[in-house]
């Protein structure tokens, strides 16, 4: 297949967005990833978005946003998988150049939480569990979230406050990210005695949902303009996998089964191992959901995944650096943005362009996106090219 890689990337601000639509948003992210580029031209545009026709009751981005940042006449498509949305369309983007169906290919991911409010944003979000058999009972993400944690932690024997490791780190990181909504680090006993939402989930174990969008521009390497001024990225691995919608339809609700076998194929195909990868980004839109990645994906064994945040394992000076420029938690988690949120902070990482965060000498990063608790899960390793 042929090689992929990222020639460009753009990346709004996360936060409440009121004056600003979903396609200015998207628009903004678009423009910054072009220019990044050194000004290719896409043949495709494939928008990550999660909930945009509850929200902001508008469908059919592809077409909208292709009109407003210009892109008259190319082939234009939305990808939805609930929170995975964005690594699933990076996927059918690295898909369009693989395959040579595209020479380049544009992918942006955007949501805007804030054009509802309360119990409108609680009903949306609840629509990626199954309508028939959770919604229809009243089960939101979060109860379900808290749900597998209060297990998790009765079954692995957690301490009240084994989580705190996932939030602090998230936070230290998100100081230096000019991108990020919250960038103040938080001490071990604000975590302590932090509201409890849905018990034994607290609010810093969750991350905020608010609105932004982010973009890559994907192409072949002899493609990438002589005057680019940074080093190409290469999409090394892609791979994606499915799980039943119902948690409570899983012979094991808690092991992450999509996480293990995506992640696997993407290292596989990637020609590496595990150890050779420098940071993880992973979906921590609950702390509970990142330990449980770090068990899946291999970094920790069964049960153990909360301790490596505990003993500091996934710093940015830990063995395997999580969350690097301050992860969802931190950063904010922008539904169908969130994956090339992820794309783009790793690209920075493997350019060397992320400053106080920077991780010395990374080479191999991995991310993944989760639709729902692992429902869908959306893996790539993202690779430095000299």
């Amino acid at each position: 297949m042929t090689e992929v890689v990222i020639a460009g990337i753009g990346q709004t601000q996360i936060g409440e967005h009121w004056e600003l639509s979903l396609r200015n948003l998207a628009v903004d992210a678009i423009q910054a990833a072009l220019r990044d580029s050194g000004g290719l031209k896409p043949q495709a545009l494939f928008v990550g978005n999660m909930l945009a026709p509850n929200l902001s009751n508008q469908a059919h981005l592809g077409a909208l946003i292709a009109e407003y940042a210009g892109l008259h006449g190319i082939e234009a498509v939305t990808v939805e998988a609930s929170g995975a949305s964005g690594g699933a369309a990076l996927r059918q983007g690295y898909l369009a150049i693989a395959s040579g169906m595209a020479d380049v290919a544009l992918v942006v991911g955007v949501e805007k939480f804030t054009d509802k409010i309360g119990a409108d944003v609680e009903e949306s979000t609840a629509t990626e569990n199954d309508a028939d058999f959770e919604s229809i009972h009243g089960l939101t993400i979060t109860a379900q979230a808290a749900l597998v944690m209060k297990r998790y932690m009765y079954e692995n024997k957690v301490p009240e406050n084994g989580f705190a490791g996932f939030a602090l780190t998230a936070h230290a990181n998100g100081v230096a990210n000019k991108n990020a909504a919250f960038r103040k680090a938080i001490k071990a006993e604000t975590y302590a005695k932090a509201e409890m939402v849905s018990e034994p989930l607290k609010i810093f174990d969750m991350a905020p949902h608010l609105d932004g969008a982010a973009a890559v521009v994907l192409t072949r390497r002899e493609l990438i303009p002589s005057d680019c001024q940074h080093p190409p990225v290469k999409i090394a691995g892609s791979a994606a996998s499915s799980d039943t919608l119902a948690l409570h339809d899983r012979k094991d609700m808690l092991y992450f089964d999509t996480a293990q076998i995506s992640a696997g194929k993407a290292i596989k195909q990637a020609g590496i191992v595990l150890d050779q990868i420098n940071f993880f980004e992973y979906h921590d839109i609950f702390s509970i959901y990142a330990a449980l990645q770090l068990e899946a994906v291999g970094f920790a064994v069964r049960g153990q995944g909360w301790k490596l945040a505990e003993e500091g394992v996934i710093g940015l000076k830990g063995r395997i650096p999580c969350a690097t420029m301050g992860g969802m938690k931190a950063r904010g988690f922008a539904g169908g943005a969130a994956g090339l949120y992820q794309a783009v902070e790793a690209v920075t990482q493997l350019r060397g362009h992320a400053g106080a965060n920077q991780i010395a000498g990374a080479k191999f990063g991995l991310i993944q996106s989760l639709g729902g608790p692992a429902s869908t899960a959306v893996s790539h390793i993202l690779a430095g090219m000299e």
